[in-house]
């Protein structure tokens, strides 16, 4: 079971003990926005390399939303896969809402190594 099933199990599992109503369990597991991006960037040494990034927004109702952004050098690996980030995306929706801390919660990644990247002028 992936990260994004476990999630979604562990919430609808919480919503029927607490009673939620079945259209109300439902919409906070939807993602309220995701965004995909493809950059194509020159390196040091004049090739162009394609770096595939993404960011799934949770939720906006209490507040901006805030989360982290993963980075790996193999697409669908460690934290930078979709469904990793929307399931991390709805735990700081859930983690921020049970301390009452004004915000939603969000996450993303991008599939490249940093360490691969320089900052030239």
């Amino acid at each position: 079971m992936n990260a994004l099933a476990a999630t979604n199990r562990n919430f609808r599992h919480v919503a029927r003990i607490l009673g939620l109503d079945y259209k109300l369990e439902k919409s906070p597991l939807v993602p309220f926005r995701e965004i995909k991006v493809e950059c194509t960037i020159p390196k040091d040494n004049d090739t162009l390399v394609s770096y595939v990034g993404f960011r799934i927004q949770h939720d906006n109702a209490r507040g901006p939303m805030k989360g982290g952004i993963h980075y790996h050098p193999e697409q669908g690996r460690s934290q930078v896969d979709p469904d990793e980030a929307n399931a991390l995306a709805q735990l700081m929706t859930w983690k921020t809402a049970v301390v009452n801390i004004p915000y939603g919660g969000a996450n993303g990644g991008i599939g490249c190594n940093p360490r691969d990247l320089s900052i030239s002028e």
